[in-house]
């Protein structure tokens, strides 16, 4: 086997595992939010803090890349793993900002089942990011990831349908439609960061 002339960064592995474990994290905090709602305004302080931990580490691993020579693979999948993963966290504390602002006084039974379903999500990120320094077996994280997905959007699909038989307040229907969308958008980037695992596994396996 072919040694390379220059060693690849490798400290990039420990730093993705760290940011990802960071994003799972505010997905916890999210499901407490949601879980225990009454603790909402301090919940949504401590995201507050993961999403501005999850800057830290995404600024760490940019100036890494700028002065990195030779990366552990393409700089482009790098950049776009990190965007994905500050995606998600923005998501999150977007969604826990937006129940305290539009003054939601009682979760439903759909945010907290799509707040599980981005928990789920976000644990095999972890997962398959720790393992990714092998590039092998990883293709179980992201078929998980996308089954969730699909979960994901057909309970929503189906909320927001609900949102509009049922004979509610309207200014309701608007405060949940708007959740559920954030929501959805939150599963739909945990499968965007699942996209880019994939690709970086098949470059290089």
């Amino acid at each position: 086997m072919r040694l390379p002339l220059i060693p690849r960064e490798e400290k990039f592995y420990d730093l993705f595992v760290q940011d990802v474990s960071n994003v799972l994290a505010g997905a916890r905090l999210l499901e407490q939010l949601f879980r225990n709602y009454d603790q909402r305004e301090r919940l949504a302080s401590l995201l507050r803090d993961t999403e501005h931990r999850g800057d830290e580490i995404s600024h760490d691993i940019g100036h890494r890349l700028e002065s990195t020579f030779v990366t552990p693979f393409d700089r482009e999948d790098i950049h776009g793993l990190i965007s994905r993963l500050d995606d998600i966290i923005d998501l999150i504390e977007e969604i826990a900002d937006t129940c305290i602002l539009y003054g939601i006084t009682e979760p439903t039974p759909v945010a907290v089942q799509q707040a599980q379903i981005i928990v789920q999500q976000c644990e095999q990120l972890q997962a398959g990011l720790g393992k990714l320094r092998s590039f092998r077996q990883l293709d179980k994280y992201w078929i998980e990831i996308h089954r969730l997905e699909n979960e994901g959007d057909r309970i929503v699909r189906s909320a927001i349908a609900e949102l509009f038989k049922q004979d509610q307040n309207p200014i309701d229907v608007i405060k949940w439609k708007d959740v559920y969308g954030l929501l959805e958008d939150t599963i739909d980037a945990c499968e965007d960061a699942a996209d880019i695992l994939e690709r970086i596994v098949v470059k290089h396996a």
